[in-house]
């Protein structure tokens, strides 16, 4: 006896590590890959870290210089600005097919510039691209042009533009937009909670034990009820929300309406069990004193079940927000379907700006429902 335990003991661990093996493998997990690609995304995690929350007013200044191709066909820039945003090239003028080193100074940090080769004929043409570091400074090489010489005495001028903040700070666009998706988030799972609030809670007594599971009829009622709520939970949000999206079109309302085919499966499950939970000792004293089934249920089991109904009301508009947020990568609207906007299009800033204020409101609504579950129970 003792050594087929053993044995048995021994082939469920065997099978165990072959199953973990089997898991590692078709996962393809490298965890050497983790860290060698740490570099690529350090840049990402940074603008994550770093939402867009607050902005200044921007002024555009256009800041350029003279340059003469070839030298001596027109006068040269006489002198470069010591201090505030400037273009300095090594040498004031340059022969066609000449290369030069042009520096910025003081432009915007961190982003990129275009400088400008504005021909005498008030044509442009781009020269170079490049990017600003924390400084708002660069440097690169450039070359002059046969296109880009002297007309009628008169040079090409570089240009830049580069933007000034003026002002004082205000909340950025994004910030805004977040606030607007995260309002229709919040709103959404509380309409979607309470129209399944509404539906679930009558259901739910047809898939109580105690309550329905009475005779053929009853028995019968109680399986259909209990097998419908089952089944409707073991479709996914994500899923429901594609169904309701190709239906619909992608937005709120078909988040809206896959948050609520679920919640109702899942409110009416838990409303139920509540329901079969209760203490049996009021509806026997009712029952004895001659109380019809809708006046043992008015009176002998909804004071019991309120309190536990709440809970998860509340519990689940907790969850729904998440969900919620989910649904949205899949086009059900509000901040799953910006933040998803905003990653597509490697605005990694915005998409951080969306993550916080998930953070946030997630934390903000666990501990209230928290609060209020506590003290109602």
């Amino acid at each position: 006896m003792q050594r087929s335990r053993i044995i048995r003991n021994v082939f469920l661990i065997a099978l165990i590590v072959a199953a973990l093996g089997i898991s590692y493998n078709v996962t393809g997990v490298d965890f050497p890959r983790l860290f060698r690609d740490l570099p690529k995304g350090g840049p990402i995690l940074r603008e994550f870290l770093s939402p867009d929350v607050f902005t200044r007013e921007m002024e555009t200044r256009t800041i350029e210089i003279d340059f003469p191709i070839p030298c001596g066909s027109a006068p040269a820039e006489s002198e470069v600005p010591a201090s505030g945003p400037r273009l300095v090239p090594s040498v004031n003028c340059a022969d066609e097919r000449q290369k030069f080193t042009l520096e910025g100074f003081d432009l915007e940090p961190n982003s990129e510039v275009i400088i400008r080769w504005n021909l005498p004929d008030d044509r442009t043409m781009t020269a170079i691209r490049t990017q600003t570091d924390a400084n708002g400074y660069f440097t690169s090489e450039v070359e002059a042009r046969p296109i880009a010489a002297t007309k009628d005495g008169k040079p090409s001028q570089l240009e830049v533009d580069t933007n000034t903040p003026v002002g004082g700070m205000k909340p950025s666009q994004a910030l805004k937009d977040v606030v607007d998706a995260m309002f229709v988030t919040i709103f959404m799972a509380l309409l979607s909670t309470t129209i399944a609030t509404f539906v679930a809670a009558p259901l739910s007594f047809f898939a109580a034990s105690n309550i329905t599971r009475k005779g053929v009829a009853g028995t019968t009622i109680y399986y259909v009820f209990r097998s419908f709520f089952n089944l409707m939970r073991s479709y996914d949000p994500l899923l429901m929300a594609s169904v309701f999206g190709f239906w619909l079109s992608f937005g709120a309302f078909p988040g809206f309406l896959a948050l609520t085919v679920v919640t109702i499966a899942s409110l009416g499950k838990l409303f139920s069990e509540a329901i079969e939970g209760i203490d049996s000792g009021p509806i026997e004293a009712l029952q004895a004193t001659g109380s019809n089934q809708l006046q043992t249920v008015v009176y002998g089991v909804v004071p019991q079940i309120v309190p536990d109904f709440i809970s998860f009301i509340i519990y689940h508009w907790d969850i729904n927000v998440r969900i919620s947020t989910i649904i949205g990568f899949v086009g059900g609207g509000g901040i799953g379907f910006y933040l998803s906007e905003q990653i597509n299009g490697f605005h990694y800033d915005r998409a951080g700006t969306a993550i916080w204020a998930i953070v946030i409101v997630v934390w903000a609504m666990d501990f209230l429902s928290a609060e209020v579950r506590k003290r109602l129970t």
